[in-house]
C-alpha cells in the first residue's frame, strides 16, 4: 500500500501516464496565475431583466422570441414569451421592472446557454501561458464552463483558479478539475491497492475526476471502480501504448464514462486484426510517425452499418457512454496550411505559443517534419469515417459533447471551440443538435445539468448573447467575427459575441478580447526587444 508522503511534490515524468505523454509536462514553474477580477463584469444583480431577445434554449427546441428573461442574483427565475417577431412588443404580460432592477435591451439578439468545453487545458507550463489569456479567450467566445483534463500545471494551481472562479474573484469560466492518473506519485502505480489509494487521495483533495491514458487491466479496473465509489468522473485518451489491452469498449465495460478524441474506438471496430498495422520503422516517440499512422487508423475499422459497427455503437449507448471527439485539434493534419494561416493568429496568438506550435522533435503536436499531401488525404478519409460514426452515434441516442483541447497544433483557445461546432455541423449534426452538444450534453456528462446547460427557470444564469443568428452561421461566434460585404460594398467583419453572462455577471465579450489583444501585443514587444 502506498503512503501519502509518496504522493507529494514529484514531477509527472515519473508516473505511469506521463510515460505516455512525457512532453505534456516539464519540471518548470506553472504559468502565471490570473489577476483579480477588478471592475470587469457587471453584477450579479439582485434582479436583472433581459428584454426582447430570441432564445435558443439548448434543449433541442427551436428558437423562440421575443422573450424577457428575469435573473435574480445568479439564477434564472422566469422566461416569458412577450410577443411576435416583426411587430412591436406590447407592454401587457411583460415582467414589470421593480425599484433597483437592471434592464438590458437585447432585442434583435440571440440568447444561448453558456458553452461547455469538455477538454480545456489552462495553458502549459512549458509555454508559460498566462491564465488570464486563456480565461478571457474562453469567456470572450461564450465558454462559461470548462473541464480541465489532467491538471498538468499541478492540481494545486488549477484548484487555486477553480476556487476563485467559483467565487468570481477572477475573470474565468467555471472550472471542473480532473487529475491525470498517477499524478503526484513518486513511482508508477503497480497494484490495484496503489490505484485505489491514489483515487481516494485525489478525491479527498477535491478533484472532480480522473484522466486516464491507459494502464494494465487490473489497475484500470481498480481505479475505475474506486472512482465510481468516490463519485468521480472519468475520461480517457486511449493511448497507442496501451490500447491493445484496453480499447473503448473494454474501458466502458469497466466503468469509464467519457472517451477523448477517437483513439480506442477504431480498435474496438477491428474485424480482421487485433492490433493496428504499423510500419516496421514506426516509433511512438517520433511525433510524425505517431500522427501519420493515426491518420490511417479508421481505414482499418469496420464499415458503417456492418454488424461489428452496430454492435459497438449499441453497447456504448447502452452503457450511457459519452464521446468527446475534439475534432478540431487534429484538423491541421488534414489541412496544415489552413491552420497555420488562420486569421486570428496575428492578434490573438502569443509568440511563445506560436513557437510551441512550430515543427520540433521535442514538442508534443509539433510534428510537421515533412507533412505531405498523402498525409493530408489519409486524414481527410479518417475524418469522413470518424464523423460518420459520431453522427450515427448521436442519431441512435448516444451522447456527443464538445471539447477543443486548444493550446496545441495551431489551435487557439475559444477559436478552436467555435471550430468544433462547425466540424460537428460538417459531421451531419443539424445546428440545434450542435448547440445541444455544446451545452446540455456537456452539463449532463459532468453531472451539472440541474444547474447549467440550458436556459430554463432555476438554472444558473450562464448565457451567450449574439447580435446575429448562430444557427444560420456559427462563424458569427468567432472573436474575429464573420467576414462579409457591407451595404456600401466594403469588406467587413462583424463583432462576434456581444455579452457572455456567467453566474449572473455580465461580461462585455469585446472588452475581454481587447484585453487579449493587448496581452499578445505586449508579449510580442517584449520578445522583439
Amino acid at each position: 500500500m502506498l503512503t501519502m508522503p509518496r504522493m507529494i511534490g514529484k514531477t509527472l515524468a515519473q508516473s505511469f501516464f506521463a510515460l505516455l505523454f512525457f512532453s505534456f509536462t516539464a519540471a518548470q514553474a506553472a504559468p502565471p496565475k490570473a489577476p483579480p477580477r477588478g471592475d470587469q463584469g457587471d453584477g450579479p444583480y439582485e434582479r436583472l431583466i433581459l428584454r426582447g431577445g430570441t432564445l435558443v434554449s439548448g434543449e433541442g427546441a427551436p428558437p423562440l422570441g421575443p422573450v424577457d428573461i428575469v435573473i435574480e442574483n445568479d439564477r434564472i427565475t422566469r422566461v416569458v414569451n412577450v410577443g411576435y417577431p416583426g411587430v412591436p412588443i406590447k407592454s401587457e404580460g411583460r415582467p414589470k421592472a421593480q425599484p433597483g432592477d437592471q434592464e438590458l435591451d437585447v432585442s434583435g439578439k440571440f440568447i444561448l446557454p453558456g458553452f461547455v468545453d469538455m477538454h480545456g487545458h489552462i495553458g502549459g507550463s512549458a509555454e508559460n501561458i498566462p491564465a488570464e489569456y486563456v480565461f478571457k479567450l474562453w469567456l470572450g467566445h461564450g465558454i462559461t464552463t470548462i473541464r480541465e483534463p489532467g491538471s498538468f500545471n499541478g492540481f494545486d494551481w488549477v484548484q487555486w483558479h477553480q476556487e476563485r472562479a467559483e467565487k468570481n474573484t477572477i475573470v474565468a469560466p467555471r472550472i471542473v478539475p480532473y487529475v491525470g492518473f498517477g499524478q503526484g506519485f513518486e513511482d508508477p502505480i503497480f497494484s490495484a491497492d496503489d490505484a485505489r489509494d491514489w483515487v481516494r487521495h485525489i478525491a479527498k483533495k477535491g478533484a472532480a475526476g480522473i484522466k486516464f491514458f491507459g494502464a494494465p487491466p487490473r489497475i484500470m479496473n481498480a481505479a475505475l471502480d474506486e472512482a465510481n465509489k468516490q463519485n468521480l468522473g472519468t475520461m480517457m485518451h486511449h493511448a497507442q501504448l496501451n490500447v491493445m489491452q484496453t480499447n473503448v469498449v473494454d474501458s466502458a465495460r469497466q466503468g469509464l464514462t467519457t472517451m477523448e478524441h477517437w483513439y480506442g474506438l477504431p480498435e474496438a471496430l477491428f474485424t480482421d486484426q487485433t492490433i493496428q498495422d504499423y510500419s516496421p520503422e514506426y516509433n511512438y516517440n517520433n511525433e510524425q510517425d505517431r500522427f501519420g499512422a493515426a491518420g490511417e487508423l479508421w481505414e482499418q475499422a469496420a464499415e458503417p452499418g456492418s454488424e461489428k459497427w452496430n454492435e459497438v455503437r449499441d453497447e456504448l449507448i447502452e452503457l450511457d457512454f459519452t464521446i468527446n471527439p475534439t475534432l478540431t485539434i487534429y484538423e491541421a493534419s488534414r489541412d496544415l496550411m489552413r491552420e497555420r494561416q488562420a486569421i486570428w493568429h496575428e492578434d490573438y496568438t502569443l509568440p511563445q505559443l506560436w513557437d510551441f506550435f512550430e515543427p520540433s522533435r521535442y514538442a508534443h503536436g509539433s510534428y510537421w517534419f515533412d507533412w505531405t499531401t498523402d498525409h493530408e488525404i489519409a486524414w481527410k478519409k479518417n475524418y469522413q469515417k470518424w464523423m460518420t460514426f459520431l453522427n450515427d452515434y448521436k442519431n441512435n441516442g448516444g451522447r456527443v459533447t464538445t471539447g477543443s483541447d486548444s493550446g496545441y497544433i495551431y489551435k487557439i483557445y475559444g477559436f478552436g471551440y467555435v471550430r468544433e461546432l462547425e466540424l460537428l455541423r460538417e459531421a451531419g449534426f443539424n445546428a440545434l443538435e450542435v448547440i445541444q452538444a455544446a451545452t446540455l450534453n456537456g452539463a449532463e456528462a459532468l453531472g451539472l445539468d440541474q444547474d447549467i446547460g440550458s436556459v430554463i427557470p432555476g438554472k444558473k444564469a450562464d448565457l451567450v448573447i449574439v447580435d446575429e443568428n448562430p444557427l444560420r452561421n456559427f462563424k458569427v461566434l468567432y472573436g474575429t467575427g464573420h467576414f462579409q460585404l457591407s451595404e456600401d460594398n466594403k469588406p467587413m467583419r462583424t463583432d462576434g459575441i456581444k455579452y457572455t453572462i456567467k453566474d449572473g455577471i455580465v461580461y462585455d465579450s469585446q472588452e475581454l478580447l481587447e484585453d487579449v489583444r493587448r496581452l499578445v501585443a505586449e508579449a510580442k514587444a517584449e520578445a522583439n526587444k
